[in-house]
C-alpha cells in the first residue's frame, strides 16, 4: 500500500480522486482495498475542510422531487397556482413565495430553506 498522507492541495485532491477511481473494484482486506479505504478517508477529511456543498436552487430541488415521485407539472398547480406560474418557477423566472414554499414542503417534503433561498447571482 502506498503511504497515504493528508491531502493539502487541490492537485493532491484530484490525484487522490483519480486513484480512488482506479481502485473502486479493490477487495476489502487486500493492499489495494486498504489503500482505497485510506484514500477515501483522506479525501473526506480534505473535502470537509475545503469543499462547500450548498443547497440546490429551488427549481432544481422541485424538479428532483418531481422526478423521484413521478410527478408532472400539473401536479404542482395546487402548490404554485397555475401552469404558467409553475413553468416560471421551474425556469427560475419566478421566485417561490412563502405560501408556495409551505405547500410544496407539505406536499413534496422539500425543505422550506431550500425553496426560499435566493438564486445565485450570475456573473
Amino acid at each position: 500500500m502506498a503511504n497515504i498522507k493528508p491531502i493539502e492541495t487541490d492537485m493532491e485532491h484530484e490525484t487522490a480522486l483519480a486513484r480512488i477511481y482506479e481502485l473502486m473494484d479493490a477487495q476489502p482486506g487486500t493492499p489495494e482495498g486498504d489503500e482505497l479505504d485510506a484514500l477515501v478517508s483522506a479525501v473526506e477529511e480534505y473535502e470537509a475542510k475545503n469543499v462547500e456543498i450548498g443547497y440546490p436552487s429551488p427549481a432544481t430541488a422541485i424538479e428532483f422531487r418531481m422526478e423521484q415521485a413521478g410527478l408532472s407539472i400539473e401536479d404542482l398547480i395546487p402548490c404554485i397556482g397555475s401552469r404558467s406560474e409553475a413553468d416560471e418557477v421551474l425556469a427560475g423566472k419566478r421566485p417561490v413565495t412563502l405560501p408556495m414554499a409551505r405547500s410544496l414542503h407539505e406536499r413534496l417534503g422539500i425543505p422550506v430553506e431550500v425553496l426560499l433561498r435566493e438564486p445565485a447571482e450570475r456573473s
